[in-house]
């Protein structure tokens, strides 16, 4: 770079350009001046070559440019163009080729870190459970700085990591990447804008980093307000949504007015039109509705339906209270929980809730109001043809192009996590039910109430599930060896993997050992592990997933049975998998007559409006499609002739030992 000629100068001048010392402008050996005007330079300003044509929609093309702007200490590369800058760009280092008019202001104020190190105040809006946030948080290490704060040293340090960092990317200046788009907007303060950006007509962005990149781009739209934040890569922020203190996930959608504050929301949420407050939504979290609230909650999975809400405001000592929703959870319209509560992964939540239950050891349940009592069906979501369905779709859904993915997800339905709440999910319905007697019309759980037939229901559902799990595990192990010998095959189902014993949790997410999570913890604890080598090592245990489920279920299996597999015999495989066959086939048939539920004469109420019964049947035919040719039953059908044929395989490779 170079100091400008006279006749540069000159001509800036003819061109009404202004600068407090010239000498400060720094431009490259060829330098276009007729591609500057109007333009007041102070403090030291670099500009790059000014080469490139912009083709913008409708067919119409822009020379890069400097047009109508005030720039005051700014570094800006090749090939820009800006323009119409009403106020002024200040303290920015500004990337190649980005498009920038019609703005407002552009400046970093004194110092900053861009968002990173603030303090959102999840679940308990009074405080307690602080998150500081920075680019790279996944959601894993988020739920361990929110609901570990009994490891106090180990919560002291990673605070300490995060300043850190903080005060390593603390700067002066700011920084807009390459290929940015900004058009239309008010006012950008300490903002940190990576590349491929757009915000386009956004309103007011300040204090915050955008990690958008080729890869995953993020854009900003139509109105939006933010403040204190940090958004991930593949976002999508539009249409007057308010962002306040909060960390928004890879490949989020949050859009139609939608407003958070104090939130941490993990990776493909889509958020519209309500309101998150104090929240940790994880990943796939879903709230589209106008009526809807999420607050002082914990979500993943999850899909709120119109008018769900929740309340943390009977209390005396400020909102201090709380609740769970664990994974795979729905709420209908209009529900209500009060907090404190704790709902069962995978669970379906009906009608107003008083009574602070606590359901999760009874997953896959109904939570269902009856005269202002809960009323609990247990493990009825198992056989629903939509729980199904969910499991299907969220892998489908995950819009993550980045090549780094923050979060580490396990979309599995049946696991490690949710198998050791049925094992203990069918003890306790067995137990209540030798308390109270065979006969007794209603049991009663944690302030909810079973009917007799949900509970002996539930029970038998349990254990085909867990029974679908083991088989699953088992078959899976001994897939594609040819066995010659009984030692063999018990060698085969040794496990090779350490870990995996004991408790299993859900890390927002990630299903992981509860021993890792202690064993990362007490690394954070010694202080022997950065921010970076935590999520390697969560990244690492993920990848490991099945090693470690495998180790798990060998010795559950053990127990639940009560057999040795290190003597298992060839007939006790048989009898296994057999047990499996069976359990699979009848969930299998209870998904297709629940299917066939939305098939029903009930479902085909107005369709056929001013026609017969045979009009009604035949316009339902042309909207939905008819039940057998129904892609999801044409699925379960197959999945029964699958399933059966594996175990038919296995025991035919087995018969010869």
């Amino acid at each position: 770079m170079r100091n400008l000629t006279q006749h540069e100068i000159d001509s800036l001048i003819v061109n009404l350009c202004v600068a407090e010392d010239w000498t400060n402008v720094f431009v490259p050996e060829i330098f276009s001046v007729e591609r500057i005007y109007n333009v007041r330079f102070s403090g030291r300003v670099v500009i790059g070559k000014l080469e490139k044509e912009f083709n913008l929609p409708g067919g119409l093309k822009r020379s890069s440019c400097i047009r109508n702007a005030i720039l005051h200490n700014c570094e800006i590369g090749d090939n820009v163009l800006i323009e119409n800058v009403s106020n002024h760009i200040s303290n920015y280092k500004i990337g190649e080729e980005c498009f920038i008019q019609n703005v407002n202001v552009i400046a970093v104020e004194h110092s900053s870190s861009f968002g990173i190190n603030t303090l959102v105040s999840v679940l308990n809006e009074t405080g307690g459970r602080e998150v500081p946030i920075y680019p790279n948080l996944s959601s894993s290490l988020a739920y361990i700085i929110a609901l570990y704060r009994h490891k106090k040293r180990a919560i002291e340090r990673l605070w300490e990591l995060v300043a850190s960092y903080a005060k390593e990317v603390e700067s002066s200046i700011g920084y807009i990447g390459d290929r940015v788009k900004i058009v239309n907007t008010g006012t950008l303060i300490n903002v940190h804008i990576g590349d491929y950006t757009k915000i386009i007509n956004s309103s007011r962005l300040e204090n915050g980093t955008i990690t958008s990149n080729r890869e995953a781009p993020v854009f900003i739209g139509d109105g939006v307000i933010a403040k204190d934040f940090i958004i991930s890569s593949g976002c999508f922020v539009s249409d007057a949504s308010k962002i306040m203190r909060c960390f928004i996930g890879q490949s989020c959608h949050v859009s139609h007015g939608f407003s958070a504050h104090d939130s941490l929301i993990f990776s493909n949420c889509n958020l519209e039109n309500g309101e998150a407050c104090a929240v940790f939504a994880g990943p796939f979290t879903v709230s589209v509705h106008k009526s809807s609230l999420l607050i002082a909650g914990m979500f993943s999975f999850c899909n709120a339906g119109s008018g769900s809400n929740q309340s943390n405001h009977m209390y005396k000592l400020g909102p201090i209270h709380q609740g769970i929703v664990e994974r795979g959870s729905k709420t209908t319209s209009d529900s209500y929980i009060l907090w404190p509560a704790k709902i069962g992964a995978f669970s379906l939540v009906m009608g107003r809730h008083y009574r602070h239950c606590d359901t999760s050891d009874l997953p896959f349940s109904y939570m269902i109001e009856k005269a202002d009592e809960t009323y609990l069906v247990p493990g009825v979501n198992i056989r629903s043809v939509g729980t199904i369905r969910d499991a299907q779709k969220w892998p489908k859904r995950d819009k993550r192009t980045d090549s780094l993915l923050l979060d580490n997800i396990n979309y599995n339905l049946l696991s490690p996590y949710t198998i050791q709440k049925m094992i203990k999910g069918r003890i306790i319905l067995m137990e209540l039910r030798a308390v109270s007697g065979e006969t007794c019309d209603t049991y009663t759980y944690r302030r909810s109430k079973i009917k007799n037939s949900s509970l002996r229901n539930g029970i038998l559902l349990y254990e085909k599930a867990i029974n679908k799990f083991f088989g699953n595990s088992l078959i899976k192990r001994l897939e594609s060896t040819n066995f010659i010998s009984v030692e063999q095959l018990r060698d085969q189902l040794r496990p090779t993997h350490s870990i995996g014993l004991g408790d299993w949790v859900d890390l927002s997410g990630m299903i992981i050992p509860k021993t890792e999570v202690d064993r990362v913890i007490d690394q954070i604890e010694k202080g022997e592990i950065s921010l970076v080598q935590i999520e390697d090592r969560f990244r690492f245990l993920h990848k490991e997933y099945y090693q470690m489920e495998w180790t798990w279920a060998y010795y559950a299996m053990e127990r639940y049975y009560n057999i040795s597999l290190s003597s298992i015999t060839v007939q006790q495989v048989r009898d296994l998998v057999e047990l499996w066959r069976e359990s699979v086939i009848s969930i299998d048939n209870m998904l297709y007559n629940d299917a066939q539920k939305e098939f029903s004469i009930t479902s085909m109420i107005g369709f056929g409006v001013d026609g017969s019964e045979i009009e009604k049947v035949v316009d339902f035919e042309c909207v939905r499609g008819e039940f057998e040719s129904n892609p999801f039953v044409s699925a379960v059908k197959d999945h029964i002739n699958i399933k059966s044929a594996l175990a038919d395989e296995l025991l035919q490779r087995i018969s010869n030992i």
